[in-house]
């Protein structure tokens, strides 16, 4: 897998953390505070959008008074917590971190979610030093499946997307690698379970866990 690979970029949630249901959660909590039940499919429907984008479809499809910035402020402030105390990471990525250090390949975070949390989470596990660079929802303009936010990750490694890997657990994120011209390898979670031969097809490569590629 890691033949003529000369960069690694994860996507963050339910790639390198578990944390994927935690959003339907905090989701149902938000609309909760508006008394406003939260509609079949919602989920699906912001797949792979930046914390941006997902703010607009909110304030659009639920008439959401307040500002985009104090919707995603109220987000950040709820997930933080969790963030920092609850969420684990994905069995055996610290090891495969320490492989890809061990090959000197850098590696970059690709994330649609906020500067604020990718830092938290990273730091609570200390792995934030396993990554040279790191490109958020926060970034970026276009949302999973464009392929932006991988390629603006491989610009700043300074690596071509067709020597880069990708790590992502969604389809959206598997086409956004796909369509940066890079190689994408899958990997479960319990979130995707129901897109697994999706994802089989989409992607170059399939995992159940990373303990597999040590």
């Amino acid at each position: 897998m890691l033949n003529n690979i000369k960069a690694v970029l994860f996507d963050l949630d339910g790639t390198l953390v578990e944390s994927m249901s935690m959003w339907g959660d905090i989701d149902v909590d938000y609309l909760k505070k508006f008394h406003i039940p939260v509609p079949e499919g919602l989920q699906k429907a912001i797949e792979g959008l930046s914390m941006y984008q997902t703010a607009v479809y909110f304030k659009e499809n639920f008439a959401i008074e307040d500002s985009l910035e104090d919707i995603m402020d109220e987000w950040n402030r709820m997930a933080y917590k969790k963030y920092t105390t609850e969420i684990p990471l994905k069995p055996g990525v610290r090891a495969f971190l320490d492989v890809l250090k061990s090959k000197n390949i850098p590696c970059g975070i690709a994330t649609s979610n906020s500067r604020i949390l990718t830092e938290a989470i990273l730091k609570s596990h200390q792995v934030e030093n396993y990554f040279s660079v790191m490109v958020t929802g926060d970034e970026i303009t276009n949302g999973k499946p464009d392929p932006e936010v991988y390629l603006e990750a491989a610009r700043k490694l300074g690596v071509a997307p067709e020597h880069c890997l990708v790590f992502e657990d969604i389809p959206f994120g598997i086409m956004a690698g796909k369509r940066a011209g890079m190689t994408v390898c899958a990997v479960e979670d319990d979130y995707s379970m129901n897109d697994m031969e999706e994802k089989i097809r989409l992607a170059d490569f399939y995992i159940k866990s990373y303990e597999e590629l040590l």
